[in-house]
């Protein structure tokens, strides 16, 4: 299969260069020789970012499901495609074969057939990181319906809001969830959602913790029963390579949540390319991505790129640190786990509690390490890479966000030297480009500007649902014929870029640009510290001054404040320079975060410019207690 698996950096190179000069041809010999289709396309791209409008394998037929599970009956119908760890250890896996997969997906299909689903109808998903949340993405994939997964973690009214904006005519839940210790209500959650959503007429529920919920007559129904059933029989529904497959929204800093339409031929091309290249998948490998599937990350690397590739992906429905920190390094030796793929935030937290931990496992199976969600700290990078690749696994450090659809700066595992807090090369057909606030283009290296993408991949998001005038504004109106990541980046002397934050977290300080993500990186190195973010605010002498929201590790609760800060400062300085110290030095328990584990930095930015009486909704924050902490220990 050409170029399907790149072995060696030549390779990339040759790789990368027929991908940029003749991206049809490259394209079309990916998509023919390595999915199946019932019709091959007409075109294989047509694009105009002015519109912006862009369709891949125009004319194609196919399912996605069929390239994620049918095909594989042939040759893997044993073998495990999803391996469900679940939250409590004592309860044991579950090895979930492609054929029982395949079973039970159509089992499902033909649930949501019976309850009246057509193709082109909104199905929300609300569901924990159980079988069943697998079994109904693809379902939905199968009959051609939109999915719009929406993390079990967020509120009632985040729930409404996502349901309402794209008319779901079911949601699909459970009685509850776990979460560590914890035990959430997760339908009493939806019960409370569905009061303001109009369109729901069906709710189907799943049975996890066994708890006594309400069941609405005409409304609700256990999904177990109708499951068993259903026919393990469903001919796939023939999409067209344009159709929907999924809405998944994205919190955006500000305003309302932002529906990223996804389309099927072009993602599944694309997401399953990412996967099979960036964490050098082989036959018989496990392969695990710590994510929700409320993220795109779960999308692209826990569903529908590993079960393109006929992989073993691990469904993790637990927490780091339950039943103790070793946890997901015992998860590794368990199962003999190949490729581990989590976020910098909780390698940060593991990291907090030492070595001991993984020191304790045998992780001599890892091959890969990957990273995703932000870009990593250089202290991080160092403990996963000492502590748990014991130096012998090369770091991924992998960039993409909601509307790309897979990964798009990365280096490739054993092929691109990696360098810490660098996601190096762009990924097979990206093109990126830095750009200046004039919009001119910033050639050559050693230089920083906005992260621009100059032409097409197959995964991009094709509009936001129902207002496709705002997808335009966001992300094709700042720079000419360019779809803007919103992010800034630097580009060193060999041409590896780093991400160094979202351009509003660009503040430029006495006419100094300082990015934010550079200053943190360096605050990090203090043995004491655990975590920071930086946020601007208003400095009557140089226009904006630093401030900075600071977590401590154990060993620097018991300091004298003022002696760490001084060290602090003294500690960016000697990394960035004086210009880059802080005016303000606020120490903090936690620090806000979304649900993906990103500082919320619009909410500390807004504390920092004493308007903590308008931040907004926060009850979809992972931590939203901390909140009024931070707000009573402001500076």
């Amino acid at each position: 299969m050409s170029n399907y698996h790149i072995k060696h950096l030549e390779e990339y190179f040759q790789v990368y260069n027929k991908s940029v000069n003749d991206p049809e041809t490259f394209w079309g010999e990916i998509a023919e020789e390595n999915f199946i289709w019932h019709k091959k396309w007409d075109k294989v791209l047509q694009w105009d970012f002015t519109k912006p409008e862009v369709k891949w394998f125009e004319g194609a037929k196919l399912n996605i499901t069929e390239n994620c599970l049918d095909r594989h009956l042939i040759t893997r119908a044993d073998k495990t495609a999803i391996l469900f760890e679940p939250n409590d250890p004592k309860e044991g896996a579950q090895h979930i074969s492609y054929r029982t997969l395949h079973e039970r997906v159509c089992r499902m299909a033909n649930v949501l057939k019976e309850q009246g689903v057509e193709k082109g109808d909104r199905i929300c998903i609300y569901l924990p990181m159980i079988p069943e949340l697998v079994f109904t993405v693809l379902a939905c994939a199968r009959v051609g319906a939109v999915h719009s997964v929406v993390f079990a973690g967020f509120s009632s009214t985040a729930l409404a809001t996502r349901i309402n904006d794209c008319d779901c005519k079911m949601v699909i839940t459970s009685d509850g969830s776990y979460r560590g210790k914890k035990t959430i209500d997760l339908k009493g959650i939806v019960d409370e959602a569905l009061k303001d959503c109009p369109t729901v007429n069906t709710v189907l529920v799943a049975k996890r913790i066994k708890s006594d919920i309400t069941m609405v007559a005409n409304r609700d129904h256990w999904l177990q029963p109708l499951m068993d059933a259903a026919s393990t029989n469903h001919k796939a529904e023939i999409m067209d390579a344009e159709d929907p497959l999924f809405i998944l929204y994205t919190s955006g800093s500000t305003g309302s949540p932002k529906g990223m339409l996804h389309t099927t031929a072009g993602y599944m091309v694309y997401s399953s390319y990412t996967f099979k290249n960036v964490f050098n998948y082989q036959e018989n490998d496990v392969y695990w991505c710590s994510a929700d599937v409320g993220w795109i990350t779960g999308h692209s690397y826990i569903i529908y790129g590993p079960l393109a590739n006929g992989a073993t992906s691990i469904l993790f429905e637990g927490v780091p640190s339950y039943p103790d920190y070793g946890r997901f390094w015992e998860v590794v030796e368990k199962h003999g786990v190949n490729q581990f793929y989590t976020a910098p935030t909780a390698i940060r937290a593991l990291a907090k509690e030492g070595s001991a931990f993984p020191e304790k496992y045998n992780l001599s199976s890892l091959k890969v390490l990957g990273t995703v969600g932000e870009p990593i700290n250089e202290e991080a990078w160092h403990w996963y890479d000492d502590h748990v690749g014991r130096n012998n696994s090369p770091i991924v450090d992998t960039y993409f966000q909601t509307e790309n659809g897979g990964i798009m700066l990365t280096p490739l595992p054993y092929i691109t030297p990696t360098k810490p807090t660098f996601a190096t090369l762009p990924f097979i057909g990206i093109q990126p480009a830095l750009m200046d606030e004039n919009g001119k283009e910033i050639k050559g290296n050693q230089v920083s500007g906005r992260l621009c993408i100059k032409f097409p991949w197959p995964s991009i998001a094709r509009t936001i649902w129902g207002n496709h005038q705002r997808y335009k504004e966001t992300y094709f109106t700042a720079f000419k014929n360019k779809y803007f990541t919103g992010d800034g980046a630097l580009r060193d002397e060999s041409g590896y870029y780093r991400i160094t934050g979202r351009v509003d977290d660009v503040i430029i300080v006495s006419g100094h640009n300082l990015g934010t993500a550079p200053i943190e990186d360096a605050i990090n190195e203090h043995p004491d510290v655990a975590e920071s973010a930086i946020v601007g605010y208003p400095h009557d002498i140089k226009g904006n001054a630093l401030y900075g929201y600071i977590t401590l590790k154990a060993s620097g609760k018991s300091r004298d404040e003022d002696t760490l800060r001084k060290e602090i400062n003294q500690t960016i300085t000697e990394h960035i320079g004086p210009i880059a110290k802080l005016d303000k030095i606020q120490f903090s328990d936690g620090l806000p975060k979304t649900r993906s584990g990103k500082i919320m930095r619009r909410i500390l930015r807004k504390i920092a410019h004493n308007e903590s009486d308008n931040l907004g909704d926060i009850s979809t924050l992972l931590n939203p207690e901390v909140v009024q902490s931070v707000i009573d220990n402001a500076l």
